[in-house]
């Protein structure tokens, strides 16, 4: 197994090098500091979204409301600075808390009613899109201060702010997987559940922090694209959780669970902002790139399950090994 995760590493990181050397090639655009960091800046919301669904994957479950709580927040903290004059600061705060809130109900119904995480998750990923259009009414909000777009526009060091914020939610990613208690008990679980409860791990309150935890990444995404667009749209976030699924996945998290790394995401992440950049750069529809993330999407999936067949097919070949030599011995 350690292996075939070593293989899945290796080659995403050689897909990415491929991608990235054939669009280099293929337009003379791409390869520039400013694209570059274009690229980043782009890659910024996916990337801190992706923390939270990851480790909401390595339960081995779904949220599908990362999008519709990324157009919620977007559009309640434009409209608290622009109609109750709140401090962008305080609004931030709110409107993130907001989404943290319902990424906590979201964990009650999947821990607390035992509902599949499928299911829930779409439940709400309507009703945050409801509110959101219903609380603008379909309407653009703008009009909110200058300062607060110096999150999704602004340089510290020549380095865009988006950047470094999702920089230090990769960074905290990582340090709760890997560094802590918390991050031990995901990957049990994801890993085995009922071995875990039988090990006195809390399952349920662990899910709902993860859920709880998904609902707040996807809230600090929400202010970043608020921030960049410089407007509150409803639909801004709508598909937004495909993006943020498909990079988790190409950075090797199993569909079953208990496997992935924030690294690997990171990967994830850049090959999904190489290639819309660059597929722009050619002039590539974006009816054509919904074909090539659907076609990733698959290709990533596809690969984790030949990889779980292949290690199925070993051990049941060692088990019949084993008994055959036990039957040679008597």
């Amino acid at each position: 197994m350690r292996s075939n995760a070593l293989v899945r590493k290796y080659a995403i990181f050689a897909a990415m090098l491929l991608i990235f050397i054939f669009f280099t090639l293929a337009t003379p655009k791409f390869c520039t500091v400013s694209n570059l960091m274009n690229v980043a800046r782009q890659v910024s919301m996916v990337g801190v979204a992706s923390v939270g669904m990851l480790m909401v994957i390595l339960l081995g479950g779904i949220d599908l409301s990362v999008g519709s709580s990324i157009s919620l927040v977007n559009v309640t903290c434009a409209l608290l600075m622009v109609r109750l004059g709140l401090h962008p600061v305080v609004a931030a705060l709110l409107a993130v808390g907001l989404a943290t809130f319902f990424g906590f109900i979201n964990g009650l119904f999947i821990t607390r009613i035992k509902m599949p995480a499928f299911i829930s998750s779409m439940a709400f990923m309507n009703i945050l899109s409801g509110i959101a259009f219903l609380s603008t009414k379909g309407m653009t909000v703008y009009g909110f201060p200058n300062s607060f777009k110096m999150l999704g526009q602004g340089y510290v060091w020549r380095i865009p702010i988006p950047v470094i914020i999702m920089v230090a939610m990769f960074s905290l990613g990582a340090f709760l997987l890997n560094k802590t208690t918390f991050g031990r008990y995901v990957y049990a679980i994801g890993g085995n559940e009922e071995a875990a409860k039988l090990s006195g791990v809390n399952v349920k309150l662990i899910k709902l922090l993860v859920y709880t935890l998904c609902g707040m990444f996807a809230g600090i995404a929400g202010l970043i694209m608020l921030s960049r667009l410089g407007t509150g749209q409803a639909s801004v976030g709508t598909g937004f959780e495909f993006q943020v699924i498909i990079a988790v996945f190409l950075g090797g998290a199993s569909v079953s669970g208990g496997e992935g790394k924030i690294s690997g995401v990171i990967i994830g992440v850049l090959i999904m902002g190489i290639l819309s950049n660059g597929l722009m750069l050619m002039n590539v529809s974006t009816y054509a790139q919904l074909v090539i993330n659907g076609g990733v999407l698959l290709i990533a999936v596809s690969i984790d399950c030949l990889s779980k067949m292949n290690t199925d097919i070993k051990i049941r070949n060692s088990g019949r090994k084993g008994s055959a030599g036990g039957a040679s011995t008597k």
